[in-house]
């Protein structure tokens, strides 16, 4: 089988990766959020996160369904929303490398409304090494 053949075979797998990292980028946001909105208010709704979020509540609960699936959160019909031991560690997980990404990025110049934009797309990008990087940079200023 030459390369031109097996192309498409690779292209599937590369596409599947992808789609991978966007499940779990969402699964993160997701995550921190239902943490701050219980951190906040004591509770998260589907409602709250659709707001949040700027979406529908159907896509909401069509999120929710498939986080509960995965184990990070147990919800109800029109109850809260509560976030799993492991839901939980995932939203410390982001939330951590959400501020060492803003106070990276804040530390080199970028200004704070930037560096809070900027922060939300590259904390789910960065490896383990990058931020490894980003905490000797900040110890050492």
């Amino acid at each position: 089988m030459d390369d031109e053949e097996r192309r498409p075979a690779r292209d599937a797998e590369r596409f599947a990766r992808v789609r991978q990292a966007n499940q779990q980028e969402l699964a993160e946001d997701y995550v921190e959020m239902i943490a701050d909105l219980i951190d906040q208010q004591g509770e998260a709704r589907a409602a709250d996160l659709a707001d949040r979020f700027g979406v529908s509540p159907g896509t909401v609960a069509r999120t929710i369904q498939r986080l509960a699936r995965d184990g990070l959160v147990e919800s109800l019909p029109y109850r809260s929303i509560f976030l799993t031991e492991r839901g939980r560690r995932m939203a410390i997980a982001a939330r951590e490398r959400h501020r060492l990404v803003h106070d990276f990025l804040v530390a080199i110049g970028v200004s704070e409304a930037a560096a809070e934009l900027d922060a939300e797309g590259i904390e789910h990008h960065v490896g383990e090494e990058t931020l490894a990087a980003f905490r000797r940079f900040l110890a050492a200023t």
